[in-house]
């Protein structure tokens, strides 16, 4: 309300073709942007296998959300959304993303988390937090709030319709609760699927016009085609498809092709996201910070330190 959120704040000096989106596509179902990526899968694949022999443990999807923050961390644009006809800029760096309770039984049941990250991580920070919050739902007997939440309210008949509709109100005039928007996975910078894990090809998901999110990717199963390599010769190449679905609304379509000019270029060379970056740029007066996880081998030497 009055141009403050729990979850970010008001941003008015955008240009005014970008501002006038919102009254001409009121809801992000009107502006879906359907996108296709082929990532290198076989360049990848070496890169992950060369940091096994390292000792650390890197998979395609740290990739895939390492290379999003560190394009946030220049493109600060992306990280908007709209509320009610509104332009506002985080004032956080999330991903969401379903999980399989158990990675090998599909019976287990899933749930959804959403990770905070700080636009300074490297690659294995993001490794680090993602690692921290999927054992942390995967332990025995663990229910995450969406879990709880959910189970809570479909216990009550009717109570479902009533409470979505109440937290949209509230979501639509800024009132929701800060503490709420915290655990709702749907309030997010960007939605990752991992159809891969489990044998499923790409898809353009749709945005949830619940919550608010902007960006929305969906990993598919590994395809082959025909490519041409540098010395001018075709081949059979692997590449991991993504299907991208946007909010156009969020931002002019230079800054969307800033965004996913750097981001590509992150996925061809992901060691630059091992160190931190240079600079950061956020939207004025909406600048945050995620202190660092602290991974189980620094716990230990701390305690015998101490």
């Amino acid at each position: 309300m009055f141009g403050r959120r729990p979850d970010g704040r008001r941003v008015s000096s955008i240009d005014p073709i970008v501002r006038i989106t919102p009254y001409l596509m009121p809801m992000r179902c009107d502006a879906q942007v359907f996108l296709q990526h082929k990532v290198d899968y076989e360049l990848l694949a070496r890169y992950i296998a060369e940091q096994n022999t390292k000792g650390e443990k890197i998979t395609f999807m740290n990739i895939i959300v390492a290379a999003f923050v560190r394009t946030v961390s220049q493109h600060p644009e992306i990280n908007r959304y709209i509320m009610n006809k509104q332009f506002f800029s985080r004032n956080n760096c999330t991903v969401s993303f379903t999980m399989l309770k158990e990675p090998q039984n599909v019976e287990s049941g899933e749930t959804a988390v959403k990770i905070k990250y700080d636009l300074t991580d490297t690659l294995y920070d993001v490794r680090d937090r993602m690692d921290a919050v999927i054992q942390q739902n995967r332990a025995e007997g663990s229910l995450s709030f969406t879990d709880k939440l959910a189970r809570f309210v479909l216990a009550v008949p009717g109570l479902p319709t009533a409470l979505v509709a109440l937290v949209r109100l509230l979501d639509r005039y800024g009132l929701c609760p800060g503490a709420l928007l915290d655990e709702l996975p749907f309030h997010t910078s960007m939605y990752i699927t991992n159809n891969a894990s489990i044998g499923l090809h790409h898809v353009n998901h749709h945005i949830y016009n619940f919550g608010s999110t902007s960006l929305f990717f969906g990993m598919g199963t590994v395809e082959r085609s025909a490519a041409v390599d540098a010395s001018g010769h075709a081949r059979m190449k692997r590449w991991l498809p993504i299907g991208i679905t946007a909010d156009e609304r969020v931002c002019s379509g230079a800054h969307y092709a800033g965004f996913f000019g750097l981001m590509s270029h992150l996925l061809n060379h992901p060691e630059e996201l091992e160190v931190p970056p240079e600079s950061v740029r956020f939207d004025p007066k909406c600048e945050y910070h995620v202190p660092k996880v602290r991974t189980e081998a620094e716990k230990a030497e701390n305690a015998l330190s101490a």
